[in-house]
């Protein structure tokens, strides 16, 4: 899988949510400068990743690496942006991509093994 990254404001960082017994996610948004209107762009971290906000602070500007994730769900799909590791935007810039081994690209073992019925993902 393809993974991105992009770097904008920290507008909003939510609470850490149980979705099932074995799978906890939270969600923060990204204030991205485009043009004339800002955009506004939802990310979400999954189980051991969700800590990886806590350093950072509403308003600072941070980089976010993620991968797209796609699910169907009752005839309907779903499209994830996946944040795997947050990083200082001015940190970026200094330091390696590999340079925190905690925060790699999550495998395929990382995604649950059964969602329950009820969560639309």
């Amino acid at each position: 899988m393809q993974s991105f990254e992009i770097e904008g404001k920290l507008l909003r960082k939510y609470d850490t949510e149980s979705k099932s017994q074995s799978f906890t996610a939270r969600e923060f948004v990204l204030e991205i400068q485009d043009g004339n209107y800002p955009q506004y762009i939802k990310f979400q971290l999954t189980q051991d990743r969700c800590a990886a906000i806590d350093a950072h602070k509403e308003g600072e500007q941070i980089k976010v690496h993620f991968d797209l994730r796609g699910r169907e769900w009752q005839g309907k799909y779903f499209t994830n942006l996946n944040a795997w590791r947050v990083e200082k935007a001015s940190a970026a810039a200094s330091a390696p991509a590999a340079a925190d081994p905690d925060y790699d690209f999550p495998a395929a073992a990382d995604e649950p093994a059964h969602v329950s019925e009820d969560l639309p993902f």
